[in-house]
């Protein structure tokens, strides 16, 4: 069995559509995967004490939540995404669990932020799907009080996150997927340390510090299939197909991932980059 895959979206196209329901739709799985990474973040705001926080690439708010509930009364934290079916999950949320958040939906990349308005920038994994990510940065720039701090975690390379790409490989004689393009948009977008501090020093940030991490994450093994047919690829390339063709995808490609279920729960390493960066002062060059 062989289709072809449909063709590449682009980023707001594809987060206002497929993968931003598919986000909204698997939210609570998603959050627990992810948990280890917001927890960095959470660390890095309990000691930097920030009173004005900005989260990039919120998603359904979870991190966004977490930061508002840490600054409390005295701070404010603000979550931007480019994907509407994300953002109103989370203004939900925040609606639901009474925590004073806001959310913006707009590209990060164009929003008119108020000029040095925030203390700190954060981002769990939302980072790397600019479509001109030196713009992107360089508004944030803007956005940052000279004194502030951009800590954002985004992915390594796919050769290092082998269990991100399982799905693709298994599939690969099943499904027409189009091959992953270096420093395109999308989750590996970051995969080259040097191109990264090359996209900061060119956007107007110094002090740049980028640090390998590989944090233990797991979720449970009922879920594996919802989140390999949903996400990412293959999620997109199933996003037509009838029942009986996912059934069988699911029937290849679930076996792939055996190395990484231990009982009733998957264990994964997720390699990343926590990367810190502060503003260069007005009249400095990188």
């Amino acid at each position: 069995m062989s289709f072809p895959s449909p063709a590449i979206p682009t980023q707001s196209t594809l987060w206002n559509g497929h993968a931003g329901n598919a986000w909204v739709d698997l939210q609570p799985i998603l959050d627990g995967m992810f948990l280890p990474l917001q927890q960095r973040l959470l660390d890095a705001v309990r000691h930097e004490s920030p009173r004005r926080v900005l989260d990039v690439g919120c998603g359904t708010g979870s991190t966004t939540l977490a930061i508002a509930r840490l600054v409390g009364s005295e701070g404010q934290c603000t979550g931007i995404d480019i994907a509407q079916p994300m953002v109103t999950a989370a203004r939900a949320r925040a609606e639901r669990e009474s925590v004073a958040a806001t959310f913006i939906q707009a590209d990060a990349q164009t929003c008119a932020f108020e000029p040095h308005g925030v203390d700190m920038i954060v981002s769990r994994f939302g980072v790397m799907f600019f479509e001109r990510p030196i713009d992107a940065f360089a508004n944030l720039r803007r956005a940052s009080r000279p004194s502030g701090l951009l800590n954002v975690i985004a992915w390594r390379g796919a050769a290092e996150n082998p269990f991100m790409t399982t799905a693709e490989r298994a599939v690969a004689p099943m499904l027409d997927l189009p091959p992953r393009q270096p420093g395109a948009p999308g989750q590996f977008a970051f995969a080259n340390k040097d191109q990264v501090g090359l996209i900061l020093r060119d956007s107007g940030w110094h002090d740049i510090d980028i640090q390998p991490v590989d944090v233990e994450c797991t979720l449970p093994a009922r879920d594996l299939a919802d989140v390999f047919c949903r996400l990412g690829p293959v999620g997109l390339a199933l996003q037509q197909a009838d029942e009986a063709t996912r059934a069988k995808v699911i029937d290849a490609v679930r076996p792939a991932f055996d190395s990484y279920v231990q009982g009733d729960e998957v264990r994964y390493t997720a390699a990343c980059w926590v990367i810190r960066a502060r503003p260069l002062p007005k009249g400095e060059r990188a």
